[in-house]
């Protein structure tokens, strides 16, 4: 049986926890729209390495802070 993996992020709550930033917000300061973000979010899409790097300058945070790259349980 074939390992998956996914890839998983903690956007939101950082959202949250900075002045509770909107999405629009987010998508303004790395360059991509306000569904994109919301897509990568929900786990619908993974963004490119730029962007994900971008979002986590965005937060301050280490990279592995705000994404998380693990096996999923079958």
């Amino acid at each position: 049986m074939a390992e998956h993996y996914s890839i998983t992020n903690n956007i939101r709550t950082l959202r949250f926890l900075v002045d509770e930033m909107t999405q629009q917000e987010l998508a303004s300061k790395v360059g991509v729209t306000r569904q994109t973000i919301m897509a990568i979010e929900k786990g619908k899409y993974s963004p490119s390495l730029e962007v994900a790097f971008k979002i986590a300058l965005v937060f301050d945070k280490p990279f592995n802070e705000v994404f998380q790259y693990s096996k999923v349980k079958e």
